[in-house]
């Protein structure tokens, strides 16, 4: 709108945000004559009353409130790249960003960061969680510079690298007598509560399909959209489950609630790092595949001394013994 100045919205936001004139003045170091004026000025070249008086203060009209928020919105795009360049100044030796599934912010990146950093002082690290498929979305749009995901199918605009490859694993609540047993076989879970993913998701459909040809009826419990969220319904008894090795691994051990036993049959897990192909090259990237790649082997060992050494690998079979498609054995891990 001409004659609407970047001023006048500074000091329509200075009032709202401190609630008076004087408030405003104050925060904008300037008087509050000046202030009136220029709110003044705002409502005239905007057709709008945008403030009453009410007992010699200003109060804020239905218009003000809906300008106000369109304000804070502009505002925030300001802040992001003011707060972008603070950390571009307090990071001088670079920065990375990783995009992932839930699964691995909190079952393999840490410890990856954490080796990462020791190795790369001053390096800032931003880890952004997505779901599928907003996640393949955001590396094909080239918006990180590594990524990490549970196949390497079909990812335009990128390059997948396998990087771990285990089995999953049965979770079960503290004390089920079934802990008793050192594998469970499919026969197992028939008749047992079960927790399980959303029926649109992939790694539920495989999981379901695999009973289905087991002859296996299980009493499905509670449905949920992650793994950690699995887990959880599993520590307070509400059925069995089938997750990931590293979810499991984290969440596990004396005191947790929950126990875990290897599968007789094989249902794959995967780790992939991608590399989106058209970003600007970031050096920092091998680094951290090399600490992703280091953190994968202890993770491996891991499993392998708390529930015995997998398959590697995995055979890809299904529990009749018959050969899994390629896309059931990409299924792998759920946030």
């Amino acid at each position: 709108m001409q004659g609407l100045t970047h001023r006048h919205v500074e000091v329509f936001r200075a009032v709202m945000t401190a609630g008076s004139v004087t408030g405003a003045a104050e925060a904008l170091f300037t008087s509050q004559p000046t202030v009136s004026r220029e709110l003044s000025r705002m409502e005239s070249l905007l057709g709008l009353a945008l403030f009453e008086r009410v007992r010699g203060r200003l109060q804020p009209t239905a218009q003000a409130y809906a300008l106000f928020e369109e304000v804070q919105r502009s505002y925030a795009g300001l802040e992001r790249v003011a707060d972008t360049a603070l950390r571009l100044r307090q990071f001088t030796e670079g920065q990375l960003s990783l995009a992932c599934l839930p699964a691995f912010s909190h079952a393999l990146l840490p410890g990856a960061c954490a080796r990462f950093q020791s190795a790369n002082r001053g390096v800032s690290v931003s880890v952004n969680p997505y779901e599928s498929p907003l996640l393949e979305e955001r590396l094909a749009a080239q918006a990180h510079d590594l990524g990490l995901t549970e196949h390497d199918g079909a990812l335009a605009g990128a390059d997948a690298r396998l990087l771990l490859e285990l089995d999953e694993v049965a979770v079960l609540p503290a004390g089920h007598p079934l802990l008793a047993r050192p594998r469970l076989a499919p026969a197992d879970f028939a008749g047992q509560a079960f927790v399980s993913f959303h029926p649109r998701d992939r790694y539920r459909q495989v999981v379901d399909k695999a009973f289905a040809d087991a002859g296996v009826d299980r009493q499905l419990a509670v449905e949920t959209d992650s793994a950690v969220a699995v887990c959880a319904m599993v520590q307070h008894g509400l059925g069995l489950a089938i997750v990931n090795p590293l979810t499991a691994l984290a969440l596990s051990g004396a005191g947790a609630g929950i126990a875990v036993r290897p599968l007789t049959f094989s249902i794959p897990f995967r780790v992939f790092s991608v590399r989106p192909a058209h970003r600007p090259g970031n050096p920092l990237v091998a680094r951290f595949e090399a600490a992703l790649q280091a953190e994968c082997e202890a993770l491996r060992a891991a499993v392998a001394r708390a529930w015995g050494r997998q398959r590697h690998p995995a055979t890809a079979r299904g529990m009749t013994g018959t050969a899994r498609t390629r896309d059931e054995a990409r299924a792998g891990t759920r946030p």
